[in-house]
């Protein structure tokens, strides 16, 4: 990865590319995707950006690039596709816009009277249904934030939902259809929880069908608003639908290749799910000097799958070294036959090759990286026993004095650093002066309602600055809001409020962990707490004064609301005013020198 506050080698960064068709993302400083496009040739469509004449709103795009990611396919078409995908998800700010994650998760649907639909990872031992598993813990939280606005099926825990005495928030928002408190029958409810499943089974356009079977219903006994809904469905549901997939092979089967260089490796595992490509995720194994592939595909695949569901079919560029023996232990752990096959044709070879082109480019990127976050991050998750690195995370802080002009703050760390353009400040109100707890409550309600609108992303980790009481009030926020699948940490100073002693609360452990001082994890963690705690400060301050001057403006004999506004007006602004000397202030009409005597005194004190 290249430093966001460094200019873009594009010479190095170049020497690495391949010649083959895919996809670029073009990212600024703060790591946000300023342009998606395809080349046919990526190396020659990448460098034309740096060695030819430009318009000017290229030029200016080009100035702003800090890194390049790529994802390599098999023919421009296939470019084609994905890039109209990731254009529709990231909306870059320079393309044309059409109007239009103890291993992976899965979904899971309980087998109660009114089942939930949730987030699942580990252990398959609930009774129920399970589907995946998805890529990353960011891809499943989009896809149950999708499926509430397609399907009202409740997804809060049954703990909160069995101690409900009124509709909780996703029912006024229409996530809900409220089964706790009986507003809807076990009969109307299990029609939902069935378009679901189905939904989930790659049958959509059955779904759509029943849909429409029962908006025609609806309008024809003059049920004009359940119609309304039916149709509002039916649209949703048919935009899922085009978005493209690169698939073709039918069935279920994940894809591995690994790619090899001195001292390093890395694993590259395609999900297939029902013809659809679920999505990739890049592993760097730490291997001894001198492995080959087959062995550490052989260490990876006895490692990674035991306690996880296992396609019938796993596809690899180099045969395992013990293949029969993981066969055997595979096939009895899912309970049928399962294949680890390395001669493949026709679409599995394709699929492969994608596979291995995008392992030997992720290893690339990853040798050539001149940060040390991913360092960061890894560390983080071994220190926590997170079961993927993070790629998200969000920090709040609140800052007064003594109690008055509360703000809270939110800052967004991802795998490049800070990520600014997400920051949030709240300013609070309605509370009792110095409570820290209902600011921090009232912040957390407020940013995380949002996300479950569908107003952003939910963090893998939510690091909250304070201790176990604040760590309990937040986490009663996000199981009031059904917030699933986020990580919390408490992040507490530690005696005498020394730096490097701090006292770690991870959701639901009872001790503290406690990092050593030279622990890039705990430097990371540092340095999101303290970009949390410059925000806060930053925002209050500024509130703070603004709030003083307006007061004090208006507390002026004589100015008046007309003589403010021309003065504001006249300066630009506040801060210009309090620059301002006597005879500046005089010469606004309306102000006689006297007055602006007054004036003056009020921001620098008499003489």
């Amino acid at each position: 990865m290249n430093d966001p506050e460094s200019t873009f080698d594009h010479k190095a960064f170049l020497s690495t590319l391949t010649h083959r068709p895919g996809v670029y993302r073009m990212l600024d400083a703060a790591g946000q995707v300023l342009y998606v496009g395809k080349a046919r040739d990526l190396k020659r469509r990448v460098g034309s950006y740096f060695t030819r004449a430009l318009n000017e709103r290229i030029q200016l795009m080009v100035s702003q690039i800090r890194s390049i990611e790529v994802t390599v396919v098999h023919t421009e078409g296939e470019a084609l596709i994905l890039e109209n995908n990731l254009i529709k998800a990231l909306k870059p700010r320079y393309n044309v816009l059409l109007r239009d994650d103890k291993g992976y998760p899965s979904i899971f649907l309980s087998a109660d009277a009114f089942p939930r639909l949730g987030f699942h990872r580990g252990a398959r031992k609930a009774k129920g249904r399970y589907f995946g598993p998805y890529p990353s813990g960011g891809s499943i939280r989009e896809t149950l934030r999708l499926m509430q606005k397609l399907f009202p099926v409740r997804q809060c825990e049954d703990s909160f939902y069995q101690n409900r005495s009124r509709p909780c928030l996703q029912y006024q928002i229409q996530r809900c259809t409220a089964p706790c408190v009986g507003y809807i029958s076990e009969a109307d409810y299990a029609k939902d929880v069935q378009d679901a499943e189905r939904f989930l089974e790659g049958k959509a356009s059955q779904v759509i069908d029943d849909l429409v079977a029962r908006m025609e219903k609806a309008a024809a006994e003059l049920a004009f608003e359940r119609a309304a809904h039916y149709r509002d469905q039916i649209a949703r549901l048919r935009r899922v639908q085009e978005r493209q997939y690169v698939s073709g092979e039918r069935g279920d089967l994940d894809i591995l290749a690994c790619a090899v260089s001195p001292g390093a490796a890395c694993v590259q595992l395609f999900f297939i799910r029902g013809g659809r490509n679920l999505g990739n995720k890049a592993f760097f194994p730490k291997t001894p000097q001198g492995e080959e592939a087959d062995s550490i595909l052989n260490a990876f695949i006895g490692q990674y799958y035991p306690g996880k569901t296992i396609p019938r079919e796993i596809v690899v560029d180099a045969e395992p070294t013990e293949r029969e023996l993981l066969e055997q232990a595979l096939s009895a752990e899912a309970g049928r036959q399962v294949r680890i096959l390395a001669r493949v044709r026709s679409e599995r070879a394709r699929w492969l090759q994608m596979a291995q082109q995008n392992a030997a480019l992720a290893l690339r990127a990853r040798l050539a990286s001149r940060a040390g976050m991913q360092g960061r991050l890894e560390d983080l998750q071994q220190a926590f026993g997170l079961p993927e690195a993070p790629a998200r995370m969000e920090c709040f802080d609140i800052s007064h004095t003594g109690g008055e002009r509360t703000v809270a703050s939110c800052v967004v760390f991802d795998e490049q650093g800070p990520l600014k353009s997400d920051y949030r400040r709240f300013n609070i109100e309605g509370i009792q002066p110095g409570d820290d707890y209902a600011a921090m409550q009232q912040a957390l309600t407020r940013r995380y309602t949002r996300l479950q609108s569908g107003e952003g992303k939910l963090p893998d980790i939510l690091f909250i600055d304070g201790g176990k009481g604040q760590l309990g009030m937040a986490e009663a926020v996000l199981e009031e809001l059904a917030v699933n699948g986020v990580t919390l940490i408490g992040v507490a100073k530690g005696p005498e409020r020394r730096p490097g002693l701090e006292q770690l609360f991870l959701s639901g452990q009872k001790q503290a962990i406690i990092l050593p001082g030279n622990s890039p994890a705990l430097h990371l963690i540092q340095q999101i707490r303290d970009e949390a705690h410059r925000f806060a400060i930053t925002g209050h301050r500024n509130r703070r004064d603004q709030g003083r001057r307006n007061s004090t403006l208006e507390e002026i004999p004589g100015v008046g609301s007309k003589r403010r506004q021309r003065l504001l007006k006249q300066f630009g602004g506040l801060q210009e005013l309090a620059r301002a000397g006597v005879e500046d202030i005089a010469r606004v009409d309306g102000i006689s020198r006297t007055l602006a005597e007054k004036i003056y005194e009020t921001f620098h004190g008499a003489e």
